[in-house]
């Protein structure tokens, strides 16, 4: 029986599902939101939101933990300066998981693991500006410009040749 046992193996080893959780929960620190299977990901909620507790701590001990457990000091920095003031005033439940249906390579279910106040921005429009479109205009007609130019000495050339 597993009464009390609460860690979810994932069919890995222990050292490999900590380096797993380890990336994950960097990948989460660097681009605010990942994507990955359901079990992956409720498994790194949890060990995010530890990560944030330790880093609202703010302390010399808790960074190093921090440390220990990410074994990235770059992500760790972003994380004690940038993430863990974010969430000072809440105390806990700092990240989502959004559902997205089943992966189609091999059926496996997806899901979005993201910060609760990630704001994802819209895709930005391309705005052709005045200046671009003109220099664009110019070069087209210098192309065709050039294109012509080859085509009037291939003529002259034959002529110089049947003149001979």
């Amino acid at each position: 029986m597993r009464h009390r046992k609460k860690t979810i193996k994932l069919g890995r080893t222990s050292e490999h599902r900590d380096a797993l959780l380890a990336n994950l929960v960097c990948s989460l620190i660097a681009c605010k939101r990942i994507q990955t299977t359901v079990q992956k990901a409720k498994v790194a909620r949890s060990f995010a939101e530890k990560m944030v507790t330790l880093a609202k701590a703010g302390t010399l001990d808790a960074r190093r933990k921090a440390v220990a457990r990410l074994r990235n000091h770059d992500q760790v920095k972003v994380l004690f300066e940038a993430v863990a003031p974010a969430f000072k005033d809440r105390a806990g439940g700092y990240t989502r998981i959004i559902k997205l249906g089943r992966r189609a390579s091999d059926s496996a279910e997806m899901a979005i693991l993201e910060w609760v106040n990630y704001v994802p921005q819209p895709p930005k429009k391309k705005v052709p500006e005045k200046g671009k479109a003109e220099a664009g205009a110019e070069a087209k007609g210098s192309e065709k410009k050039a294109k012509k130019a080859p085509a009037k000495k291939a003529p002259a050339a034959k002529e110089s040749k049947a003149k001979k």
